[in-house]
């Protein structure tokens, strides 16, 4: 089975080809540039280099969130694009999951961040069972006083990997014992470990459907709910 992988969904971008379990060649970059620019040139590249005809494809797995609405929406407006004009399977996995295979220990508690703004963040919870990665907390929308008093229940050895920067002196202070990953940038070449835990992947039968997980509202959905109130909890923006 020859796959294509990627993630954009925050400024890193990564993109993966396999052949069955097999990495056969990977683009990243960390800059602040446009991923609708350089998403699919690199995706050209890499199956160019292969040898191998965009028709050869037969699954795309996109990272599907959390992180940046716009990093997400692009990923996913391809993923879908590519697998609905080649008629090959969609996943989407976690965009937290990925950080955490960064992190190989099985003792400890992986808990991915990243940074959501105005003292927000995401943030999830795996631990690693063999080759495979176990979700032990949902991924989830908080800030990091409520994420704190999570962890400070926790038994075992915490390891934080992702956008903990911004956080780290006040989780340190918090939680002495805890430790940061030193490689924190998402790898869309351990992605492919993902695809056989459920958890943390979307299987996808109706591609239309198939939207982002933000795990929070966007700021129109936010200001309109502050506006109105009374209006209660329906959706009133439309995801596309």
């Amino acid at each position: 089975m020859k796959t294509i992988a990627f993630d954009t969904s925050n400024q890193p971008l990564s993109v993966a080809l396999f052949e069955d379990d097999k990495l056969i060649g990977q683009r990243e970059t960390n800059v602040a540039k446009n991923h609708s620019v350089q998403l699919l040139p690199f995706i050209d590249e890499l199956v160019r280099e292969a040898g191998w005809q965009p028709s050869d494809l037969d699954r795309v797995i996109v990272s599907q969130g959390p992180g940046s609405y716009t990093g997400l929406r692009i990923a996913v407006t391809t993923a879908k694009t590519l697998a609905f004009t080649l008629q090959i399977a969609l996943q989407g996995v976690s965009s937290l999951a990925v950080l955490a295979t960064n992190v190989v220990r099985s003792d400890a508690v992986i808990v991915p961040i990243m940074d959501a703004r105005n003292d927000n963040l995401y943030a999830g919870g795996y631990v690693r069972d063999n080759d495979r990665l176990v979700q032990v907390a949902p991924d989830r929308h908080t800030n990091v006083t409520k994420l704190i008093a999570t962890l400070r229940e926790e038994q075992r050895p915490v390891v934080l990997v992702g956008e903990w920067a911004r956080f780290a002196e006040e989780l340190q202070m918090a939680l002495p014992e805890v430790t940061f990953a030193e490689d924190n940038l998402p790898h869309a070449a351990n992605m492919m470990m993902l695809t056989t835990d459920a958890p943390v992947l979307t299987e996808i039968t109706d591609i239309h459907q198939f939207v982002p997980n933000y795990y929070r509202l966007s700021q129109a959905e936010a200001d309109w709910a502050k506006a109105h109130p009374d209006a209660g909890d329906g959706i009133y923006v439309e995801k596309v």
